[in-house]
């Protein structure tokens, strides 16, 4: 029989009668009036092309068939109810669950250290599994489930998506302390466009919008070096005398380590909106309800508007 073709909702029915063998205590356990009860066991029996049950005086009696599905039946229903509990119960403390995350490079050296040291605490059996965004299989992955969230500046996932904004940052100009341009306060539109850049692709991102920018004001940059991603970028600045122009929060976290400065743009540049993505299949996932929250308490800006509907 095509298992497609048959309600499952009977099947519950179907167990009960075996458990209690009165159809009165089984409409009373289900919240069904007795007629209710007698209508799904018709039905069940037309489907299955069986009687399953006989009357007698001491109750529903099953037939040799109903004896036979009975265990599988009760099996099924069982794996279903405690995978229905699992998901109802999800608690951080004790969970092992695993997470895939999609972020680009420089989401990585933003989100993932807070990100660890948190889940330490509050959830130390979760672990993460963090892929780029840039793959060309993102928008599928995460419609079958395959990843849990995408972070960042993500253009591509503005359509059809749920998305909670955490936070927007604008951009500025980075540089070692020891570049010329390090000592001036403020950089002029002059000396910016004069000195040599490294330009970062960050392909699959909007961080482009820079260059829209000077464009707009028919205004071009001298690059030096063109690199795919953020990795390299403290290492490259703090060893030479180009400047980058990069999103401030990761400037932030590369300040210290690379004795590097920043400075403001002497252009206007439109702000980025970084968002938490998902897919409406996991949207009231109890386990991933919690990671979401967690994200935002950790980076999350209040006065930005939470949670849109796919469009």
């Amino acid at each position: 029989m095509d298992i497609s073709k048959l309600d499952l909702n009977l099947m519950v029915v179907f167990h009960h009668l075996l458990l209690h063998k009165r159809v009165s205590a089984v409409a009373d356990l289900l919240g069904m009036s007795q007629p209710a009860v007698s209508s799904a066991l018709g039905r069940l029996r037309a489907s299955l092309g069986d009687e399953l049950f006989l009357r007698t005086q001491k109750g529903m009696v099953p037939t040799p068939y109903a004896l036979q599905l009975a265990e599988p039946v009760a099996v099924a229903l069982d794996g279903l109810q405690q995978a229905l509990n699992v998901r109802a119960a999800f608690d951080p403390a004790t969970s092992t669950r695993s997470f895939t995350l999609a972020m680009t490079d420089v989401g990585e050296m933003y989100f993932l250290p807070v990100l660890i040291d948190a889940l330490g605490k509050a959830a130390p059996g979760v672990t993460l599994q963090v892929v780029s965004v840039t793959q060309a299989s993102l928008k599928d992955d995460m419609a079958a489930g395959r990843i849990d969230l995408a972070m960042g500046l993500l253009p591509q996932l503005q359509a059809g998506f749920y998305q909670q904004a955490l936070f927007r940052q604008h951009y500025i100009a980075l540089m070692r302390q020891a570049h010329p341009l390090a000592g001036k306060n403020k950089l002029t539109l002059t000396a910016f466009t004069q000195a040599e850049h490294v330009r970062i692709l960050a392909s699959g991102t909007g961080h482009g919008r820079v260059d829209v920018a000077l464009e707009q004001q028919k205004l071009r940059r001298h690059f030096r070096l063109t690199v795919p991603h953020y990795v390299a970028l403290g290492d490259v600045l703090s060893h030479s005398d180009l400047i980058a122009t990069v999103p401030e929060r990761f400037a932030d976290r590369t300040l210290r380590p690379f004795a590097l400065v920043k400075r403001a743009l002497p252009i206007v540049v439109d702000d980025s909106a970084i968002h938490q993505f998902w897919h409406s299949r996991l949207h009231r996932d109890p386990g991933h309800q919690w990671l979401r929250q967690f994200t935002s308490a950790l980076f999350g800006d209040a006065k930005l508007p939470q949670v849109e509907s796919p469009v």
